[in-house]
């Protein structure tokens, strides 16, 4: 068995890779941590009583290091660094769930903040599962990425040679409120969400040069990246639709088949996709459509499993050396 570390386990991701782990054949939690400790998971999660239970510690390196081979950092941007820094100077492998890791050193200082260990952006591997497995698996850490990039990637990338060079990209997306996390927030209150959607950060998040950057790294093209997220009043799951002009006629049902043929997490859809498919697994369902020279594409995942935690996980297989599937859910939250 192999042993592993939560960080930041009081928040939605650490309880959803706590639910994993626990039905992962090879893997057993090693260390439970918050930034203050000093608890327990069933006291953080009551949903837990009478399934499992273990004191909650503060973060302690030299006690993660002694007592796991890898450590999930399910920690906001900025105090994930500082932790990965020091647990993979002590040998531990490190998968990070915020942004720390996912951007060249330009883009995320751009974005985020100044970035406080640069390093070891050299030994990191933007872990979307499907276009970097090689690379995760000689990783010191493995950045998992956003929910948004994931779903908008995944459903766009085959379709990139295809797209005019010079075709802006619209990016609709929409995403259930855990996608915020669990802080309160005027946005998130019951008031604001329930009964309504609304954009935030149009054109102007920071996923958006996430995807831009990943597209001009696999293919060496840029494009103008035109991403609007929306909040809309479910718990979870994410919808994502994708517009650009076509350069040539293409088939995108048999592009989509081709592309993932070896896939065993990417479902393609004859039909557009439904959130409600895919929410509680780590399926990404897509699907395409073109009419005269426009495409429309549609993936749906669930932003706390394959937007984050069953990602995660993924990347934590490959590089601990075990089958990449192992652990990842596939039934659905079904009615």
């Amino acid at each position: 068995m192999k042993r592993v570390a939560i960080i930041g386990v009081s928040g939605y991701t650490g309880l959803e890779l706590v639910k994993l782990i626990l039905n992962h054949p090879k893997l057993e939690i090693s260390y439970l941590a918050t930034s203050s400790g000093e608890s327990t998971i069933v006291n953080l999660h009551p949903s837990l009583e009478k399934v499992y239970n273990k004191e909650v510690e503060k973060v302690d390196i030299n006690k993660i290091s002694q007592s796991s081979d890898l450590a999930f950092l399910a920690l906001p941007h900025k105090s994930a660094m500082a932790i990965a820094k020091e647990l993979v100077a002590n040998g531990v492998k490190v998968v990070d769930l915020s942004a720390d890791y996912r951007l060249d050193l330009e883009t995320y200082e751009r974005a985020y903040c100044s970035h406080e260990d640069k390093d070891n952006l050299k030994n990191s591997a933007y872990a979307l599962i499907e276009f970097f497995r090689e690379d995760i698996r000689s990783a010191k850490i493995a950045a998992s990425p956003g929910c948004y990039p994931t779903a908008t990637l995944l459903g766009l990338l085959p379709f990139i040679p295809y797209i005019k060079d010079d075709s802006p990209i619209f990016i609709d997306a929409k995403s259930g409120v855990s996608g915020a996390g669990k802080k309160l927030s005027e946005t998130t209150h019951f008031v604001t969400i329930n009964e309504n959607i609304f954009a935030y950060n149009p054109l102007k998040h920071r996923h958006a040069p996430e995807i831009k950057e990943k597209i001009k790294k696999i293919y060496n093209k840029e494009f103008k990246i035109n991403f609007v997220p929306h909040l809309i009043p479910i718990t979870r799951g994410e919808l994502v639709s994708i517009y650009a002009e076509l350069k040539s006629s293409i088939n995108p049902f048999e592009v989509l088949k081709d592309f993932y043929k070896n896939e065993e997490f990417i479902r393609v859809r004859s039909n557009p996709v439904k959130v409600k498919d895919v929410v509680g697994t780590h399926f990404c369902d897509i699907y395409a459509s073109v009419n005269e020279g426009s495409i429309f594409i549609s993936s749906a995942i669930d932003n706390l499993l394959r937007g984050a935690s069953s990602q995660a996980l993924a990347a934590a297989n490959i590089m601990l050396g075990l089958d990449e599937t192992l652990g990842l859910p596939k039934i659905a939250y079904v009615p």
